[in-house]
């Protein structure tokens, strides 16, 4: 079946506001490392990973053994019993947390894991009030879309919180842009003082963010940011949510959780997305008080089930064993230096930023600071059109996403950095006015 066929029937039945990339959609019905196939059987380089979710790469055999192994024996039981995989996934993660004593509690999605922090806060401060960053993005359920800071993608403004919300520390807009690092830290610590004097009672349960702001652009704030909130979260007992579902298992590169950048230690953090390597699995790892303090009997369904706690199980020793946040770091630092030297000769491209394989594209009006979607549009379809398959963003729609599998190898990036080089320069010609003859 062609893809306009297949978009035809997806179309009738699929909700309209179910986002869909490029002009004519593509199906993905295979893959091996970090390259795709589409249902016309072109290939392509896979640059955005299932949404920063295919970590080590498509179809890694011991990820694809492990899958098989555990479905030949039972595909489900529930919490209501011991889930042997669950248990040994569970005391992997407390320790790598760095949490002290940590307990982990399973569900199946980032959303799911936000709606859990945020239970887990509240319950335990008394409390509905939650701080929570600008241009941020938690999740899609109606409390998870109550915390996220992006209008692009809350579809209410109904909620069960009462929400505050800070500077997120962005070094381009904004009104602390033009300070220098330490200064940009202590001008957000004192704005969240005084949002926390003027907008809240004073028991606020928790601040939740992102270390690297995901659907916002990849907006990364200066090292130290959260350690400057934290201080004055400190003061007043507020609890601080690390949301690590798209900076976690070491796509940074530079550490294997984006708080650590910060020198400082959340009492909870939420991880989802790589891994599992795109089997449905995520969560909520932190103290141990924190996590035992809810009053009630509870189970998960489908949270910690033996066949994706299986799958990424093997997914997390491959990750460790081949020591690809190394990988992350290096091919990292190797795109982010090839983007910036792409645009240096490039008036669309206002900002390049990033860690690791986490890399974000801002692009503008040509010579000026204004944001450019269709330019963003244009060079997600000319890298489509060239073989090579990105993500778009930003609170403006005007933000490149770049995060391949943590696998990537440097050939793959240089030949990425090649196809992306030719869609930013025919992006620019297109957006940039033209110069009437005389």
């Amino acid at each position: 079946m062609s893809h306009p066929e297949l978009l035809e029937r997806h179309r009738k039945v699929m909700p309209s506001w179910l986002s869909l990339y490029y002009d004519e959609p593509i199906e993905l019905v295979s893959g091996k490392g970090c390259v795709v196939t589409d249902g016309q059987g072109r290939d392509y380089l896979d640059f955005f990973g299932g949404i920063l979710t295919t970590m080590t790469g498509h179809a890694v055999p011991e990820v694809v053994e492990a899958v098989r192994e555990q479905a030949g024996r039972i595909l489900h039981t529930s919490t209501l019993y011991l889930i042997r995989p669950m248990i040994e996934l569970a005391e992997k993660i407390a320790a790598l947390s760095t949490i002290p004593d940590a307990k982990v509690f399973f569900v199946s999605s980032g959303t799911e894991a936000t709606e859990a922090a945020l239970l887990l806060c509240c319950g335990a401060r008394r409390s509905n009030q939650v701080l929570a960053l600008r241009n941020s993005y938690h999740g899609r359920s109606f409390t998870a879309m109550s915390v996220t800071g992006n209008r692009g993608w809350s579809a209410s403004s109904l909620s069960p919180l009462q929400v505050s919300y800070l500077h997120n520390g962005d070094r381009l807009r904004g009104p602390f842009a033009g300070l220098g690092d330490k200064e940009l830290n202590a001008a957000c610590a004192a704005d969240l003082r005084q949002v926390i004097e003027t907008t809240t009672a004073g028991d606020v349960a928790c601040l939740i963010a992102e270390p690297i702001q995901g659907v916002g652009g990849f907006v990364v704030p200066p090292d130290g940011f959260f350690a400057s909130l934290k201080e004055v979260l400190d003061e007043y007992g507020i609890l601080f949510v690390s949301d690590e579902v798209q900076t976690g298992w070491g796509r940074t590169g530079e550490h294997f959780w984006g708080f650590q950048a910060h020198g400082v230690k959340p009492d909870l953090l939420t991880f989802a997305k790589g891994l599992g390597n795109g089997m449905a699995i995520a969560g909520v790892v932190g103290r141990a008080d924190l996590v035992d303090s809810v009053q009630a009997s509870s189970i998960s369904t489908f949270g910690g089930n033996p066949l994706a706690t299986s799958a990424a199980l093997a997914n997390l020793d491959y990750l460790l064993s081949h020591d690809l946040q190394a990988n992350a770091r290096e091919v990292g630092a190797f795109l982010l230096e090839g983007l910036r030297r792409l645009a240096e000769g490039n008036d669309v491209v206002g900002d390049v930023r990033g860690k690791g394989l986490m890399i974000g594209v801002e692009l503008v009006e040509p010579g000026s600071a204004t944001p450019c979607a269709q330019a963003a549009g244009l060079v997600l379809e000319g890298a489509r059109e060239r073989g090579v398959l990105i993500g778009k963003g930003g609170l403006y729609g005007n933000v490149l996403r770049i995060a391949p599998p943590l696998s990537v190898s440097r050939q793959q990036a240089e030949e990425a950095l090649a196809v992306l080089g030719d869609a930013l320069q025919a992006a620019g010609r297109a957006v940039r006015p033209s110069v009437p003859a005389r």
